[in-house]
C-alpha cells in the first residue's frame, strides 16, 4: 500500500527519531511511504490562538501538499491529525477550497487508527521489557475517539506490562498555546498527571503524541524520575 506520511512540525524540530520509526514501521508493515516535499505546520497553534485568517495560506499548502496523489496520509500525531480533519471549517465561503478539504479529510488518520484498522495489524513483531504507562492524549481520545487502537499495539508488545494509574485519562495540561498562555494551570495539571504516573513506578512513559511526551517527560526530569519517555512508534520498533 501506497501512503503519504505527514511528520508534524514536533516530529520535524524536536522528535525526528520518532517520527523516523513511524516511517520505519510503516514501512516494515509492507507500506511504500511518501513524503509530499510541500507539506508545511497544520495551523494548530494559530487555529487555537484565534489568528484563522493568518492559519489559512498554511491551511491550503497543505492540502495542494497531499493532492499530488490520492494516497491514505498518516500522522504519528492526534493532534495534527484532529486539526487537519476539520480544515473545511476554517474555508467557509471558499466552497471549492471546502471540497478539496473534506476529500483531503477523508484520507487521514493517525498511526495507530491506520495500522489497526486499516492494515489489520496489532502484533508487530516488537519487543520492550519493563512496566509502562500509557497516556492517552486528549486530541487522540476525546476529539478522534481513539481508545483502544494504542492499547491494542502496546497489549502485543513482548515483556511490557501495561499499568493503569489513577486519573490516567485527565489532560497533561499542554493545550498546544494554553501551556504557555494558561501556565500556572498548566503546570498544576501536569505535576498532577505525574504524581499519579509515579505511584505505580513505571520503567516507561509511552504516548502517541509527542507534545503531550515532551510536556510529561519535562515535568518528569526536573523532578529526576528515571522514566524513559517513548512515542508509540519507538515501542513498536523496538525488537
Amino acid at each position: 500500500m501506497h501512503i503519504n506520511f505527514f511528520s508534524t512540525c514536533i516530529g520535524d524540530a524536536m522528535r525526528a527519531k520518532s517520527a523516523e520509526n513511524a516511517v520505519l514501521l510503516l514501512e516494515k508493515l509492507g507500506c511504500t511511504v511518501h513524503y509530499p516535499e510541500r507539506q508545511t505546520c497544520c495551523g494548530q497553534p494559530a487555529l487555537n490562538s484565534g489568528y484563522i485568517n493568518a492559519a489559512i495560506p498554511g491551511i491550503k499548502a497543505n492540502i495542494v501538499a497531499m493532492e499530488e496523489n490520492d494516497y491514505p496520509i498518516v500522522s504519528p500525531a492526534g493532534s495534527c491529525t484532529y486539526t487537519m480533519m476539520n480544515y473545511a471549517n476554517y474555508l467557509i465561503g471558499e466552497p471549492d477550497w471546502q471540497e478539496r478539504a473534506r476529500r483531503m479529510a477523508r484520507r487521514i488518520s493517525d498511526l495507530t487508527t491506520f495500522i489497526v484498522n486499516t492494515l489489520g495489524v496489532v502484533d508487530v513483531g516488537a519487543r520492550l521489557e519493563g512496566r509502562a504507562v500509557y497516556h492517552p492524549s486528549c486530541s487522540l481520545s476525546r476529539k478522534l475517539g481513539v481508545t483502544t487502537e494504542p492499547l491494542e499495539l502496546l497489549k502485543h508488545v513482548k515483556g511490557l506490562e501495561l499499568m493503569d494509574f489513577p486519573g490516567q485519562t485527565t489532560c497533561c495540561g499542554f493545550g498546544g498555546t494554553f501551556a504557555t498562555k494558561m501556565a500556572e494551570i498548566s503546570g498544576a495539571l501536569v505535576s498532577e498527571k505525574v504524581d499519579n504516573m509515579m505511584t505505580v513506578k513505571p520503567d516507561y512513559l509511552i504516548g502517541a503524541d509527542s507534545s503531550c511526551l515532551l510536556n510529561l517527560g519535562g515535568r518528569m526530569h526536573r523532578e529526576g524520575h528515571p522514566v524513559r519517555v517513548m512515542h508509540i512508534a519507538d515501542v513498536l520498533m523496538s525488537v
